[in-house]
């Protein structure tokens, strides 16, 4: 089963899409291409990690967890209250996690580390928060909508990515003014 990685989603949060000059007119725009990114990316029986800061105003985020693919995880950040924490659509809830996928030591938690377990045997940080704006250690990703196109990354993604990748917009928006 593919593992996709998303963090900083902010859903109906449209004081963020203004202050992080995400390329979308509304925040209603916003969200529907995240959804879209999203439900493009990630199949139904996908397992799809959020590193945090979910949903922020959100009108019906039961709903909106519930319309996005996969087999979702919570690893929450300090936007996400007991509320979101609680919706039912999570397969589970954390503030930090240790796991392995496709032969990868991952060290999963919204905030990026200076160090963490494993960081010397090639273990991976994958984090949230900094919207694309932390220049990242090694073996060191934020995968954030900000610096990833607006969705998920799988691990392939992030090998791929060039070290310190500058926030990739999605195509058809509007290049940063």
């Amino acid at each position: 089963m593919p593992v996709w990685f998303t963090a900083d989603t902010h859903f109906g949060h449209g004081a963020l899409r203004a202050l992080m000059r995400r390329p979308f007119a509304t925040t209603a725009a916003m969200d529907a291409a995240l959804v879209e990114g999203w439900n493009a990316a990630v199949g139904p029986a996908d397992e799809v990690w959020h590193l945090g800061d979910f949903a922020i105003g959100h009108r019906d985020p039961a709903g909106l967890l519930e319309s996005l693919h996969g087999e979702k995880h919570l690893v929450w950040g300090n936007n996400d209250p007991p509320a979101i924490r609680a919706l039912p659509g999570w397969v589970s809830v954390q503030p930090y996690v240790e796991l392995e996928r496709e032969g990868q030591a991952l060290v999963l938690c919204h905030y990026p580390f200076r160090s963490w377990n494993g960081q010397g045997k090639g273990a991976w940080n994958l984090h949230g928060h900094s919207h694309g704006r932390l220049k990242p250690l090694a073996r060191q990703f934020d995968v954030g909508v900000d610096p990833r196109g607006f969705r998920p990354v799988g691990l392939s993604g992030l090998r791929a990515a060039p070290r310190g990748m500058a926030g990739a917009k999605p195509e058809g928006t509007a290049p940063d003014a």
